[in-house]
C-alpha cells in the first residue's frame, strides 16, 4: 500500500473511528446514563430504558440509509462523507452536555433519544459510505484486505474506549462515574470531531465515481433498490452474524461482565480492550486471505463454527464467571467476528450493483443492525432476566449464524463482474 493510499484509508476511516467510539460510550456507561436519564424504580429498569434508547438509534439507521446513501450514490462519495460526519457531530455534542432528569426533567430522556436518532441516521450509510469508498479506491486483487480497514478503524474506537474506561476506574470512584465521571469520554468525542472533519476536508472522490457517466437520481437508485430486493435481504443476513457478534463481544461486555457475572470493572475494561486489538489483528488479515481464497469459503466455515460453539462457549463462561474465562471466550468470538466480518464486507460490496452500491449495502447492513445487531444488548440482558440462563446470549448468536449460513448457500460472485450478484441456482439477480 503505498504512502498516498494509506492516508486516504486513514481519513476516510477517521469518521468511522468517531462513530463507533460514540456508540461504544453509550454502550460502556449504559448503566450510569440509565440512572442519570432514566431514573427508575429499579436499576433492571434503568438499565434496560438505556439500552432501549442505545438500540433506538439503530431504527433510524435504514432511513438514513436509504435518504443518504441515494445521496451518495448521486453525487459522490466525498460529500456523503461530510455530511454524515456533520450529523453524527450534532449527535454526538448534544449527547455530552444534555443536562439530566433531576434538572430537567421529562425533556432530558427526551432529548437523548433525539441525540440517539441523529446518531443512527447518519450511522446508517456512515460504515456503507466508508466501505464503497476503501474498495473503489483499493488495488487490484486488494479489495478485502482495503474494505478491512472499515472495520478496523472501528476496533481502534473500541480500544481508546476501553482505555478511558480503564483509566477513568483507576481515577473516580463508582459514586464519582455514576455522578460525571461517565460524560468524560463524550466529551473527548466532541474534542475529537473538528480534527476528524479537517481530516475528511481533503479527501479527494474516487476515480471509479467520477469515471461514471451517468449518477442516477434519486428515484432512479430506489427503482433499482427494488429489482434488487432479493440482494438486499441476503446482504441483511450476511449482515446479521457480523452485527450480533460485534454488538455481543463489544458494547455488551460491559453490561454483561459487572450486571450479570459481577466480575470487576478494571478486569472486565482490560477484557475489551484484548477484544479490540483482536478484532484489529483479524480483520485485514482475514481480509487479505479472503483476496487469496475467495469469500464464501471463508464466510462459510466461520459462520459454521460460531453456530457450534457460541453456547457451549457462553455456558462454559457462565458455569464459573471470572476475568479469564471472559477473556478467554471473547477472545475465541473475537476470532469468528474478525474472520467472518473480514470476508463479509467485501463481499457485500460486491454483490452490490455498482449504481447503487452505497444505498445496497448501507440498506442491508443498516437492516441487520436495526433488526438485530444494534438490539443484542438489550435482547440479552432481557433474555437472561426471563429464563435465568446466563449463556443465553450464544443461542443468539447462533441464530445470528444460521441466517448468516442461508444467506452465503444462496449467493455467489459472478466471474465476469465483481458487482453482479447472482443465485445459487446461476439466476441472475436484476
Amino acid at each position: 500500500m503505498t504512502g498516498s493510499k494509506v492516508w486516504s484509508v486513514i481519513r476516510v476511516a477517521s469518521g468511522n473511528f468517531l462513530e463507533m467510539y460514540d456508540f461504544m460510550i453509550f454502550g460502556y456507561y449504559a448503566a450510569a446514563i440509565g440512572r442519570a436519564f432514566f431514573p427508575s424504580g429499579s436499576d433492571f429498569a434503568s438499565l434496560m430504558k438505556s439500552l432501549m434508547t442505545f438500540g433506538a438509534g439503530y431504527l433510524m439507521r435504514p432511513l438514513g440509509a436509504v435518504v443518504l446513501g441515494a445521496y451518495i450514490d448521486h453525487h459522490g462519495r466525498r460529500k456523503g462523507l461530510l455530511l454524515t460526519l456533520s450529523l453524527m457531530a450534532v449527535g454526538t455534542v448534544s449527547i455530552a452536555c444534555m443536562p439530566g432528569y433531576q434538572t430537567i426533567g421529562f425533556l432530558a430522556p427526551v432529548l437523548i433519544l433525539l441525540g440517539r436518532l441523529l446518531q443512527g441516521l447518519s450511522a446508517g450509510v456512515e460504515l456503507g459510505g466508508v466501505s464503497v469508498y476503501l474498495a473503489e479506491i483499493a488495488t487490484p486483487g486488494r479489495r478485502g484486505f482495503f474494505a478491512s480497514w472499515q472495520s478496523a478503524s472501528q476496533q481502534v474506537a473500541v480500544m481508546i474506549a476501553a482505555v478511558i474506561g480503564i483509566a477513568l476506574a483507576a481515577t473516580l470512584s463508582e459514586d464519582e462515574m455514576a455522578r460525571w465521571g461517565w460524560r468524560l469520554p463524550l466529551a473527548i468525542g466532541c474534542v475529537i470531531v473538528p480534527v476528524v472533519f479537517l481530516m475528511r476536508r481533503s479527501l479527494s472522490e474516487t476515480p471509479e465515481f467520477l469515471a461514471r457517466r451517468h449518477h442516477p437520481t434519486a428515484s432512479q437508485i430506489y427503482s433499482s433498490i427494488a429489482a434488487n430486493w432479493m440482494a438486499v435481504i441476503f446482504g441483511m443476513m450476511l449482515s446479521t452474524m457480523t452485527t450480533v457478534c460485534f454488538y455481543l463481544i463489544t458494547a455488551y461486555t460491559p453490561t454483561f461482565g459487572r450486571t450479570i457475572l459481577h466480575l470487576e470493572n478494571t478486569g472486565v475494561q482490560l477484557v475489551i480492550l484484548c477484544v479490540g486489538v483482536s478484532n484489529f489483528f483479524w480483520l485485514p488479515v482475514m481480509g487479505s486471505v479472503s483476496d487469496r481464497v475467495g469469500r464464501r469459503r471463508i464466510l462459510a466455515i466461520f459462520a459454521a463454527l460460531t453456530l457450534l460453539t457460541a453456547y457451549p462457549a457462553l455456558y462454559w463462561l457462565s458455569q464459573a464467571p471470572s476475568v479469564s474465562r471472559l477473556l478467554t471466550v471473547e477472545l475465541w468470538l473475537s476470532f469468528m467476528f474478525g474472520s467472518y466480518n473480514g470476508a463479509m464486507v467485501p463481499f457485500l460490496v460486491e454483490i452490490m450493483p455498482a449504481n447503487i452500491r452505497t444505498t445496497g449495502f448501507s440498506v442491508a447492513f443498516s437492516l441487520a443492525t436495526a433488526i438485530f445487531g444494534g438490539f443484542t444488548p438489550a435482547i440479552c440482558t432481557y433474555l437472561i432476566e426471563v429464563t435465568g440462563n446466563k449463556a443465553i446470549p450464544g443461542l443468539w448468536l447462533s441464530f445470528a449464524a444460521i441466517l448468516a449460513l442461508i444467506a452465503v448457500s444462496r449467493l455467489r460472485i459472478a466471474p465476469d463482474a465483481e458487482s453482479k450478484p447472482v443465485l445459487s441456482d446461476a439466476k441472475t439477480l436484476r
